[in-house]
């Protein structure tokens, strides 16, 4: 009688245990992955669970490539190009607002607060949001500050009637201020606030108005994917997810072995800055009393719900979104292993 041996058994019978990994990679399930923007310390926590084995581990392929701004990856997904991505939350949510069929959904919210400021001279007459009425403040059109102002306006008590936006450039954006072209900036603390610094305007000389910290208290980064995409592979997004944020609490514990990997990833990176962008991140961003409280993604249906109003008010949208449909708990690692 001839022994015949299925593909596994031979590996197995040949290679013992050393045979094992080959075929968990041979098996492994892709997943294309989009990052926001270019490879950066808030979102090089993905670049840590790609070359620390995470996502290997959790029998996944991952491809990470860099984005073009987070109003892009909900577009990327619901077109195919990719199967999941890291994104501020906020323009998800109007983009389903606008495509309520693409089924964008956030799987977890990684950042509990937002980015988004405005930004101005600390020796200037602009000390409370009310100040800016009557004032210039330059942005690119697709800014994510400039979109949501009515927004803060609306919350903070500011006639946004009142108040002149310059459209200029993301380059030309903080030469403005420092060249007193314009009273004020808007955009994410981790951009601006750095960008202002590096062109001789120190964070000392700043004053900065977080939109959180007046009545506008939204969501920032998530990790975002379909719900075709879902449905389809539930455990490779269970997996993504638990790599993901395991990823990101140590990034969040251990900034060096980031900025480390970082660096061998991106060689042109200049380590001192992105230092301080990741302290400014983890500070304004990352760390809420809440974040300390209850761990990563521990997510208020109702602030999520007042938020998805005021996204949707300030583009002028009448309300549909509900937060079920934008963000689910449901691919979440357990309670435990969220918190930092």
């Amino acid at each position: 009688m001839v022994l015949r041996l299925n593909r596994r058994s031979a590996l197995i019978a040949a290679g013992g245990l050393v045979a094992a990994p080959r075929l968990a990679q041979a098996q492994a399930t892709r997943v294309r992955m989009t990052l926001d923007w270019a490879f950066q310390s808030p979102n090089a926590f993905a670049l840590v669970a790609r070359e620390k084995g995470y996502f290997r581990a959790a029998g996944l392929d991952v491809t990470v490539d860099r984005g073009q701004g987070s109003g892009g990856v909900p577009v990327a997904l619901a077109g195919g190009a990719y199967d999941m991505g890291y994104a501020d939350l906020n323009p998800a949510i109007r983009f389903m607002a606008e495509n309520p069929d693409r089924g964008i959904v956030a799987v977890a919210v990684l950042h509990d607060r937002s980015p988004l400021c405005a930004i101005v001279r600390a020796d200037g007459p602009i000390r409370t949001p009310k100040d800016l009425e009557g004032k210039k403040l330059a942005a690119p059109d697709f800014d994510a500050g400039r979109q949501l102002f009515p927004a803060f306006a609306k919350a903070a008590g500011i006639d946004a009637s009142k108040v002149t936006f310059l459209s200029v450039t993301p380059a030309l954006r903080e030469p403005m201020l420092v060249r007193r072209e314009a009273d004020g900036v808007t955009g994410f603390v981790t951009t601006s606030a750095l960008a202002l610094k590096g062109i001789g305007l120190g964070l000392n000389q700043q004053r900065t108005m977080m939109y959180y910290d007046h009545g506008l208290d939204l969501y920032g980064g998530a990790i975002l994917t379909t719900r075709a995409y879902l449905e389809r592979n539930p455990d490779a997004v269970r997996g993504m997810t638990a790599a993901l944020m395991k990823a990101f609490i140590e990034t969040v514990k251990n900034g060096q072995e980031m900025l480390d990997i970082l660096k061998r990833v991106e060689p042109l990176t200049d380590v001192a800055l992105e230092r301080e962008r990741h302290e400014l991140n983890v500070e304004k961003v990352i760390m809420s009393p809440n974040v300390q409280a209850n761990g990563i993604s521990a997510v208020d249906p109702a602030r999520l719900q007042t938020g998805i109003r005021q996204v949707e008010e300030a583009y002028n949208m009448q309300p549909r979104l509900q937060g079920p449909q934008i963000y689910t708990a449901d691919f979440l690692p357990p309670a435990a292993d969220r918190r930092i």
